[in-house]
Formats: C-alpha cells, structure tokens, sequence
C-alpha cells in the first residue's frame, strides 16, 4: 500500500460523469409510458443488469448499512467480474460512490467520488471497481440486484482512499 492514502472529494453523481462506472438509476429525468389502465407511470429500462458465466442468475436482496463517518477512510476497493450491481436506497439515503474503471489494476488517478441525492441508486457495471456502502446520515436501507450463481465473483484490491465532501 502506499504511504498516503488517495485524497478525494466526492462530487454530485450525474449520468455524465458516472457512464464509465455504471448507470444512474434516477426516473426523474427519464422516459415513461402510462401501464395498469393509466393509474402508473412505467420508467422502463433504467439501467442494464449483466449476469455473465455460466449457471448466473439475477439476485434481488435488501442490504441495511450504518453510516459511515467522513471523511471516508477506505483500504481497498472491490469489483463483481461476473455481474452488474445495483444499489437503490429505499428511505431517501445520501450516499458515498468511490469508483475506478474495469481492469486488472487500478490507476489511482482514475478513481473518483460522488454522493448522491438520496433519490439516486447506481448500477455498477461488472468488473468495476467500487467502495463498500457507505451510507451517510442515517441507517441505509437499500434494494440490490446482483448476480449469483457459479463462479468466483468478488475481488478485492488493496488501495488506501480517503474522501470528503465539498
């Protein structure tokens, strides 16, 4: 590891700056079409779900995560090789998106931050290299879809972070 930890500061998550990572899960700035006699709004299609190998299946579960204290101290970073994961907060939740593009390694100066707006989740293409939940204010309680099924799908990388906000 290295001597000083990678200083950075978390921006606002928008589609532009995330579209290397993932998908912003936001409906309302989306698309939609009127379904169940027109009493519902349907955003269809916001973000692309990948099971990759063999024997993969799509996951939905509920993870509850307690906040974190910032600035944010991080010591590795994660990725999914065979499969996207999608994080949507439930209750509102702001929270911490520490971030590096797919690859074997990770460039220290291509890791970013972003917080959300607590009506954000994201979805993080498979092999990206991502935090684990770091959640803000408040307990978070959050839907995720991911991949399960065979195969070795998590790999940590050691990388000393540490990230504040604006």
């Amino acid at each position: 590891m290295s001597e000083q930890p990678l200083q950075l500061t978390a921006e606002p998550l928008t589609p532009e700056a995330f579209v290397a990572f993932g998908d912003v899960i936001d409906h309302r700035h989306a698309e939609f079409f009127m379904i169940n006699s027109g009493r519902t709004r349907r955003y269809h299609d916001l973000a692309k779900v990948e099971t990759l190998g063999d024997d993969a299946r799509t996951l939905i579960s509920i993870f509850v995560s307690q906040p974190v204290q910032m600035p944010l101290e991080l010591t590795f970073l994660e990725r999914h090789p065979l499969g996207s994961q999608a994080f949507i907060p439930l209750r509102g939740e702001r929270f911490v998106v520490v971030v590096a593009p797919r690859g074997d390694v990770i460039d220290p100066a291509q890791v970013r931050a972003f917080v959300t707006d607590g009506r954000q989740g994201v979805n993080y293409h498979a092999g990206t290299w991502h935090a684990i939940q770091s959640v803000l204010e408040t307990e978070g309680e959050f839907l995720v879809v991911d991949r399960g099924g065979a195969g070795h799908n998590c790999d940590e990388h050691p990388l000393e972070v540490r990230v504040s906000l604006a």
